[in-house]
């Protein structure tokens, strides 16, 4: 078994794969100020939960974001598992060739996501990842990764309105029946969800327009049914799409044996 770990600033997802198949997953929130120790024995919690002994798990895979929490799990890795982790980053194997001005740029999770979108569906492709940041990752008919886009993500602008707007409230980020609000808290419903949606599907329209293509459209992330089941260019949603390329990424550099 392996088991795969994307950090991200807000949460980090946890898997475990016996081969090609996904056994279980959990999100847990990112939190820079834990120690190696506490990462080891939270997972260590999670694996008895599901009836999984630490002993069977023969290799670790990671993506993070997060620098800090990226040691700290590599050192846990060690620690508890007695494997050197495989981190996601400059020198492992992707088959990914990388367009950008500096490939070393590009974030560890969108390569991934990208690895696992061309193996999946094939390319050319259009990866959304709704997540803290809200990301767009465009692949050519060759496999090459092109670049994207990057802006706020839904929970982040929620919060913001709500911090910065004396008499706005938090509310839940849900779909409202109507686009025209008739109270506040469905007012701003409609701003974030559909006002998103339609940020998101005329971004794809611009992207699509300059690959000179009609590529395929995935969404993933945490956020991604919210938008995706109201928007008219997202195709596919896999919410594990990043676990599948840590996955197949391992494959890549050591078989999947």
């Amino acid at each position: 078994m392996i088991l795969v770990m994307d950090v991200g600033n807000t949460q980090t997802v946890l898997g475990i794969y016996s081969g090609q198949k996904l056994l279980t997953d959990c999100q847990v929130s990112t939190d820079k100020n834990r120690t190696a120790d506490e990462h080891g024995l939270m997972i260590q919690a999670f694996l008895g939960s599901k009836n999984i002994n630490s002993s069977d798990i023969k290799a670790v895979v990671l993506s993070s974001v997060v620098p800090p929490v990226t040691a700290s799990f590599a050192t846990m890795s060690r620690r508890y598992f007695g494997v050197e982790p495989l981190i996601i980053g400059p020198g492992v194997k992707t088959g990914l060739p990388i367009l950008y001005e500096n490939p070393k740029e590009v974030g560890a999770d969108r390569v991934v996501n990208a690895v696992a979108g061309i193996h999946i569906y094939g390319p050319p492709l259009i990866i959304v990842d709704f997540g803290t940041a809200t990301t767009f990752c465009s692949i050519n008919e060759k496999g090459e990764y092109l670049g994207g886009a990057i802006f706020p993500g839904l929970g982040v602008a929620a919060e913001a309105l709500f911090l910065r707007a004396a008499k706005l409230p938090r509310v839940e980020l849900e779909a409202p029946a109507k686009v025209i609000g008739k109270n506040t808290v469905n007012s701003i419903q409609s701003g974030l969800i559909y006002g998103y949606t339609d940020l998101v599907d005329g971004l794809i329209r611009r992207i699509s327009r300059e690959m000179h293509c009609e590529p395929k459209v995935v969404a993933t992330g945490g956020l991604s049914k919210v938008i995706a089941t109201n928007s008219q260019m997202i195709e596919k949603i896999n919410p594990v799409l990043t676990l599948e390329g840590l996955r197949i990424i391992y494959e890549l550099n050591f078989g999947n044996g």
